[in-house]
This record gives C-alpha cells, structure tokens and sequence, in this order.
C-alpha cells in the first residue's frame, strides 16, 4: 500500500505544501508515497500528470490524498496509475458513489435529511421548474448545493432558504448559488431538507450554524478515525463510531469519509457521505493518528 499526494506546482518534485504534515506522517507510518501534477490532472493531460510514477514490478495498491477531482479527472488519474501497475483502492465507479449525494442516497435514505435533485440543464436553468421540485418540501426550510458541494460560507446568500414555498427567495437563492459555482458546479441541485442539528456556534465570517459534527474515516467497512468537524468544537461527546456501523458495511467504496451530527432530540443524523480520498482531516485529527490507524487497518487487508 502507497499513498499519492499531489505535488507542488513552484517546485514539481515535492509535495504540495497543504499536504506536507501528512506526508511526513504517511512516512513515518511506513507508507511509500509517490507524487501526482494536480495542474496537469486539472489541464486534461493524466498521462502527464502521473510522470513521476515508476512502472511497478507487481500491481500494488495505493491511495490517493490530495484535491478533490471531478469523476473525469479522477478517471484519468486512476487509469494513469493503473498503466503503472498501481491500482487506486476507490475505482471511478466507487469515487463517483461517494462523492455525488445521489449516487449514494440510498445507502443512507431514512439516516439522513430528505434530499430531491435535478441534473444540471443543457443550456439555461427552469426557475419555474425549480420552484415546483422544491415545492415537495412544502413550507419548511431548505438548503441547496450540487451533488458535491454547498456555499455553506455564503450561508443566507447562496445555501440556505428559509421556507421552500417562497418562490422569489427560491430563485434569488439558487441563481446566486449558481453564479458563485459558475465552471465548478458538479452534477446538478441538490436540495436538502433542513434539519436543526445541536448548535454549538454561528461562524464568525459566514453566519452559518455550527453543530455538533463529526467527521469518519472508514476502510472496508471499518471506522478507523473519529474527530470533530469544527475546530472549536469542545465538549467530552464522543463520535458515534459503532452507531451506524452495519449501514456503513454496506456503503459500496472501500475508502470514504461518513459525516455525522447530532440532532436536537439527541439523535445521530448523517449529513453526507464524501470520497476519502479527497476529504480533509479535521483540525483535531492529527496526521500521525490517522496514517497509524490507516497503516494498522490495511496490513489486516
């Protein structure tokens, strides 16, 4: 098992800055790590971006720990590794099911808030159809995002919609969440029930609620790391680690993140399934903690 971290565009040869401290840790875990050109990734040229990686004497797995792709890009990168005799541990299929909401909705439909979408359009979007789609939601609160991400920080300007059957905030919203996502809209809309998870903030910048939430890490079924989403979060809860655990054997990706947060009636919801690979460690989970877990997990593999 390797790591592949995504490189630095000032100096090719060395790991992009963001992921320096976990490279250090992959390392000391006893993880091999090889390097990937994020820029020619993003430019359409996989071949390119994977020059740095040696063909393999025997097919070896790897993962990979760096910026979020779109299922193309991941596609190619994954079929650059593999000419290379390394085999990502998320197939495209598998990154696709984690990393689009509704690909992976109904591994976790009754566990999570009530989600409706529509696939992006062909030229210009149907506000009217929009608003009818929204209407299943009746008078009740909603967000909206793409399959992948929300304007969470733009949080009453391009998220958040206090009541679904008010058209105008409907498409004043949704317009601005699509202006801001511009190129980097992944999918379609996705519009998600609100539901009022314990509070323990507002963010300072954004306005946007902050709850209790923990973010998973699970291998092959396995929760391997459990840590809390925000960095302020304080408190003795611990994450619910065993609360969903036979919903997450059945998740369909070997390596994902699974977020999870504790409703007002002290319920555990999950907010969202995400693509390991591309998820980010919370402030609280130190890259040494996490490369150990994940170098203990995959030598039992």
């Amino acid at each position: 098992m390797r790591i592949v971290f995504c490189n630095d565009d000032l100096m090719p040869r060395s790991v992009d800055s963001s992921y320096k401290d976990e490279s250090v840790a992959a390392s000391e875990a006893g993880f091999a790590f090889e390097l990937i050109d994020f820029s020619a990734l993003r430019n359409g040229d996989a071949e390119a971006s994977a020059r740095f990686v040696e063909v393999t004497s025997e097919l070896e797995t790897a993962i990979y720990r760096g910026w979020m792709l779109t299922p193309n890009e991941y596609k190619g990168m994954h079929d650059a590794l593999c000419r290379r005799n390394i085999r990502l541990i998320t197939s495209p299929d598998e990154y696709l099911h984690c990393h689009w909401l509704p690909n992976s909705y109904s591994a976790i439909a009754g566990h999570t808030p009530r989600s409706i979408w529509m696939q992006s359009a062909s030229t210009s979007w149907d506000m009217k159809a929009i608003n009818d789609l929204v209407k299943q939601f009746g008078t009740a609160p909603v967000i909206v995002k793409d399959y992948v991400k929300s304007r969470k920080h733009e949080w009453n300007e391009a998220c958040f919609i206090p009541n679904a059957s008010d058209a105008e905030k409907v498409a004043q919203v949704v317009n601005r969440f699509i202006e801001l996502q511009d190129d980097d809209l992944q999918g379609g809309l996705v519009f998600r029930e609100f539901v009022k998870f314990e509070p323990i903030g507002v963010h300072p910048k954004s306005g946007m609620p902050l709850t209790l939430e923990f973010r998973l890490f699970v291998v092959d079924g396995s929760v391997i790391s459990g840590a809390p989403y925000w960095e302020g979060q304080e408190g003795t809860v611990e994450p619910p680690i065993t609360h969903f655990e036979n919903l997450l054997r059945n998740v369909r990706s070997r390596f994902f993140t699974c977020d999870v947060a504790r409703t007002m009636d002290g319920n555990w919801m999950i907010v969202e399934l995400g693509d390991a690979q591309v998820s980010g460690l919370p402030a609280r989970c130190h890259p040494m903690d996490f490369y150990d877990a994940l170098a203990t997990r995959t030598s039992k593999l």
